[in-house]
C-alpha cells in the first residue's frame, strides 16, 4: 500500500513517534508537578498539554487572525532583506573593493542584540507594521548575503575557464554557472533567516503593537496563572509559524534547485 511505502522509508515513522513520544512526556511530567510534587503554579510552568489543545481549538479564530498579521509583516521584511542579501552578494563578487568597503559593517551590524534593536526602530518609526518588517528584513539580510556570497565563490575554476574561453560575457557566467551554483547557499541562508524573520516580528509586537501574536502573547503573560493556556498557545503558534516559514522555503528549493543530492531519489547517486 501506498501508506505503507511511505512510512516503510521512514519518512514520517520517527516525525510521528518523536511526537507523540514528546507529548506523552510533556503529559505525564505535567500532571507529577501537579499532584506528585505539588509545585506551586505547576499549570503556569508546563500546563496540560491536552488544556492547550483545547484552548488552541477554542480560539483557533483569533490566533490565525493575529499569526497571519504577524507572518505577513515578517514575509514582507523577509523578502526585503532576501533581495537586499543577494544583491549585497553579487555585487561583493564582482568587486573586491565593494566586499572590503561592505562586509565589515554588515558583520558589525549583526553584533547589535536584537532585544535592544527592535525598541528602539519602534521608537524611532512608531509603526508597529514599519518596525517589524524593518527587524524581519535586518534579521534575514546578513545570513542570504553571506551564504551566496560562499556560493557564487563554490563555482568550479575549470568551468569558469571553459566560459572565458568561449568568450562568454559577465552576465553569462552569472547567470548560466555562478547564480546556478550559488542556488544551495542561498537557500542555505534563507532557511536560516525565515525562522528568525518571525521571531523578530514577535519581538517588535511585544514592544506595545495592536495586532500579531505577540500581542496576544504578552496580555496573557500579564494576566497571570488564570490566562495561562492561552498565553502557551501563543507560543505554540509562534513555534509553527517559524516552522512554517522554513518547511515553505524548503518546498521552493525543491522546485528552483531540484538536482541537488538530498532531494534524488537515492540520496546523491544520478
Amino acid at each position: 500500500m501506498k501508506g505503507g511505502t511511505i512510512f516503510a522509508r521512514g519518512r514520517l515513522l520517527p516525525l510521528f513517534v518523536w511526537i507523540f513520544g514528546l507529548l506523552l512526556v510533556w503529559e505525564g511530567t505535567s500532571w507529577m508537578l501537579l499532584h506528585v510534587v505539588e509545585t506551586p503554579l505547576a499549570q503556569s510552568k508546563l500546563p496540560y498539554v491536552h488544556e492547550v489543545l483545547s484552548t488552541l481549538w477554542k480560539y483557533s479564530g483569533t490566533l490565525l487572525k493575529e499569526g497571519a498579521a504577524t507572518f505577513g509583516n515578517a514575509g514582507v521584511g523577509f523578502l526585503i532583506g532576501a533581495v537586499a542579501g543577494a544583491s549585497l552578494a553579487v555585487l561583493m563578487s564582482l568587486s573586491k573593493t565593494i566586499e572590503q568597503l561592505t562586509f565589515p559593517y554588515a558583520i558589525a551590524s549583526q553584533m547589535i542584540p536584537i532585544l535592544g534593536l527592535a525598541p528602539i526602530i519602534y521608537g524611532i518609526v512608531r509603526d508597529e507594521q514599519t518596525s517589524r518588517i524593518i527587524i524581519s528584513g535586518y534579521i534575514t539580510f546578513f545570513p542570504v548575503a553571506l551564504n551566496m556570497l560562499r556560493g557564487l565563490r563554490s563555482v568550479d575554476p575549470s568551468a569558469l575557464e571553459l566560459m572565458h574561453s568561449y568568450a562568454a560575457k559577465p552576465w553569462a557566467v552569472y547567470w548560466k554557472l555562478r547564480f546556478p551554483a550559488a542556488l544551495p547557499g542561498l537557500f542555505g541562508g534563507l532557511k536560516i533567516a525565515a525562522p528568525l524573520a518571525v521571531t523578530g516580528a514577535i519581538l517588535v509586537e511585544l514592544m506595545g503593537a495592536q495586532h500579531g501574536v505577540g500581542v496576544i502573547m504578552l496580555r496573557n503573560l500579564y494576566y497571570g496563572s488564570s490566562h495561562t493556556y492561552m498565553f502557551w498557545s501563543t507560543v505554540i503558534v509562534g513555534a509553527l509559524l517559524g516552522i512554517a516559514s522554513y518547511w515553505l522555503i524548503s518546498l521552493i528549493e525543491r522546485l528552483v534547485a531540484p538536482w541537488q543530492p538530498e532531494f534524488r531519489p537515492k540520496g546523491g547517486s544520478c
